[in-house]
């Protein structure tokens, strides 16, 4: 089929009765009352967009999408007959996710699975032109995430207490606000715009000179050496067991500290 097609809003609970076989512009079949996709078109040249739709499956999804390919706010459990070649975003926002073992391997543009129910980035694509996102999730790790991102990287609003995992090169900025960092083992080695790390148990100020520090081609553990002196001790008593040369006395100060501070709401 030459040119657009467009059925969005129109009440349809399925895509069964019309043979479209390749669409050469967009598909949009957005705000429907969609389970399936069952009978879309193979292949689109365009975007292909069925996002606000009851989707519990990409079964029956175009394998090939030139374009965007946008299936946000579904009920998504996993991306099983997702297309494997997207021209540019990939968009599956706010669904059901536990899993992204389906999604696309390479993204021309950016890749989005925020607000989802992920405990791990397994199955993620490791090849991203434009930003990755996977924020509102319940990652406990950033293992399966792109090594390389040509944008931004955000992994806000989640569960790690580390870095393992992330991507080594990052174009844009690296986001990892509002989660439980301890330690900043596995941070990224090269990031050209900016480092946010912002709500995290070990103050913003610590980490963000401890990578700065890393940044200028410092490893971790000189890093955190080097900025130990100047750090405060709430912070040194969440990272005090990184550091292989402390003083056994000091080791034992920081441990009482630490016991003190998990028993004190309960005094």
């Amino acid at each position: 089929m030459d040119g657009d097609f467009d059925c969005d809003e129109q009440g349809l609970t399925d895509l069964k009765g019309v043979k479209f076989g390749e669409v050469s512009g967009h598909f949009d079949c957005e705000g429907n009352q969609l389970t399936s996709l069952v009978g879309a078109p193979r292949s689109v040249g365009g975007r292909f967009y069925c996002k606000n739709n009851q989707l519990t499956t990409l079964e029956g999804a175009p394998q090939s999408v030139g374009g965007y390919f946008n299936c946000e706010n579904n009920q998504l459990t996993s991306l099983d007959g997702a297309p494997q070649s997207v021209g540019e975003y990939f968009d599956c926002d706010d669904n059901r996710l536990t899993t992204l073992v389906g999604a696309p391997q390479s993204v021309n543009g950016y890749f989005y699975c925020d607000d989802n129910q992920l405990t791990s980035l397994v199955g993620a694509p490791q090849s991203v032109g434009g930003s990755f996102s996977c924020g509102l999730n319940h990652l406990t790790t950033l293992v399966g995430a792109p090594q390389k991102v040509g944008g931004d990287f955000y992994c806000d609003d989640n569960q790690l207490t580390s870095l393992v995992g992330a991507p080594q090169s990052v174009d844009g900025a690296f986001s990892c606000k509002n989660n439980q960092l301890t330690t900043l083992v596995g941070a990224p080695q090269k990031v050209d715009v900016a480092f946010s790390c912002v709500g995290n148990p070990v103050s913003e100020t610590t980490l963000d000179a401890i990578f700065a520090l890393m940044k200028s081609g410092m490893a971790y553990q000189k890093a955190l050496e080097k900025r130990w002196p100047k750090m405060g001790d709430e912070d040194r008593v969440l990272m005090y067991k990184e550091m292989t040369n402390l003083p056994p006395e000091d080791a034992r100060k920081y441990k009482a500290l630490a016991t003190y501070a998990n028993i004190k709401d309960y005094l």
